[in-house]
């Protein structure tokens, strides 16, 4: 049994922008005990699913501006918390927090709700795991939205990620409100807070510690499954691909996403947001409907 923690739902009282209905499972395959939790949001009959997929250190929250503008064109829009964020439980010890603990979760999740018709949704941790996703289930998914993400084959040292890592790993206790304020300067104080409410001391945010140390030390089968994934997106890939750019972030920005593209079979040209840095969602209606209107869903 692993030994986790579960933020009151006291934290979530009041949440700015988020008025979803929260899904919770505690019998996932490999994860019995655990109790996550997900977005489930618009027609579940639909079959236009869009999976949205969150990084470091934010949780479901950060998909709020992007949603709706699925939802509206009748899709469906599972946006799960992964364990030791948002919602989702979290374990207290950071070594069950694996490149393969965290992927394997999301093939479960997908298995368990039976997600065909996907289109990916991704930005940060949630592109270094979610495009490693569909090389192994290729018929369960049939287009991309990419942000500010990339593909973890080796130990990352630029000094922009370093200043990253110091910033989360290094302080006995997070200050995510302040943090996020330094890395989305566009958002407000409540949105700062609804950012850092899943953590009410530094006993929930072993999850959060942890994903810098990874990136600085991925371990053998981190970079094996991620090695695979540079020749599906190169040569397997046959859906349709979608990518915007937060110019300002200096760490996933125009270099590696320019880099990406040319990596991802028929990726276009990006959509380059000027005033986003690294939590390119915090402009996602105008990255979804640009996505959607590229995917013809819109006019």
């Amino acid at each position: 049994m692993i030994s986790s923690k579960r933020t009151p739902q006291s934290s979530f009282d009041n949440i700015k922008d988020y008025p979803f209905k929260a899904n919770y499972f505690s019998d996932l395959n490999g994860y019995e005990g655990l109790r996550g939790h997900y977005l489930d949001e618009g027609n579940p009959d639909s079959e236009e699913i869009f999976l949205c997929l969150h990084g470091e250190p934010a949780w479901s929250y950060l998909y709020r501006k992007m949603i709706p503008e699925f939802v509206n064109v009748g899709g469906r829009v599972i946006a799960p918390d992964l364990f030791g964020f948002g919602k989702s439980d979290k374990p207290i010890d950071e070594n069950v927090y694996t490149f393969e603990f965290h992927r394997n979760y999301l093939i479960e999740l997908i298995k368990r709700l039976d997600l065909n018709n996907i289109t990916l949704v991704c930005q940060d941790w949630g592109g270094l795991l979610g495009l490693t996703l569909p090389q192994d289930m290729p018929e369960r998914f049939k287009r991309l939205i990419i942000m500010n993400t990339g593909l973890l084959v080796e130990p990352v040292s630029s000094p922009e990620f370093l200043k990253w890592h110091d910033d989360i790993v290094l302080p006995n206790e997070l200050n995510l409100a302040s943090f996020f304020k330094k890395y989305a300067p566009t958002i407000d104080s409540d949105e700062a807070s609804a950012y850092a409410s899943p953590y009410p001391d530094a006993s929930y945010q072993a999850g959060v510690k942890k994903f810098p140390k990874i990136v600085a030390a991925p371990d053998p089968q981190c970079v094996k499954i991620s090695t695979r994934a540079f020749q599906f997106w190169k040569s397997e890939w046959q859906g349709e691909s979608f990518m915007a750019i937060g110019m300002k972030d200096k760490m996933l920005g125009p270099t590696v996403m320019n880099f990406m593209q040319s990596v991802i079979k028929n990726c276009p040209e990006p959509l380059e947001i000027n005033n986003a840095g690294h939590f390119v969602q915090e402009f996602g209606d105008t990255v979804a409907v640009a996505a959607l209107k590229h995917f013809k869903l819109i006019k």
